[in-house]
């Protein structure tokens, strides 16, 4: 499984980004896929997940309400829309996916497989 994310980039606070992740190596519709984060000094942590039809999604409480989680399983790609952003959002975000269709189970057991990563900057 490999995942390409991009559309980071540096942003003033209050404004907004869209990150997209392309999956290849699988069939993409079968499988949940999240978004989670790492800042400078933090442990890695959980964003959002959507399971594998898009009709599901869980968020961070930190991000309810300013981010989407969104598919096009005809594209293979998963994107986060952020929006409102802080600049305590600035982290290295990062695309994954697990072994199963669950949203719910990829948020709680963790992903299996990891993408690069992608910047996110916020200026205050």
């Amino acid at each position: 499984v490999q995942l390409q994310a991009s559309g980071g980039g540096l942003v003033q606070a209050g404004g907004s980004l869209r990150l997209s992740c392309v999956a290849s190596g699988r069939t993409f519709s079968r499988y949940a896929m999240g978004w989670f984060r790492q800042s400078p000094g933090k442990e890695r942590e959980f964003v959002a997940t959507i399971n594998y039809s898009g009709r599901s999604t869980y968020y961070a409480d930190s991000v309810k309400g300013r981010f989407t989680i969104s598919r096009d399983n005809a594209k293979s790609t998963v994107y986060l829309q952020m929006n409102s952003l802080k600049p305590e959002d600035t982290a290295v975000y990062y695309c994954a996916t697990g072994e199963g269709y669950s949203d719910y189970d990829l948020k709680v057991s963790g992903p299996d497989y990891w993408g690069q990563g992608t910047q996110v900057t916020v200026s205050s």
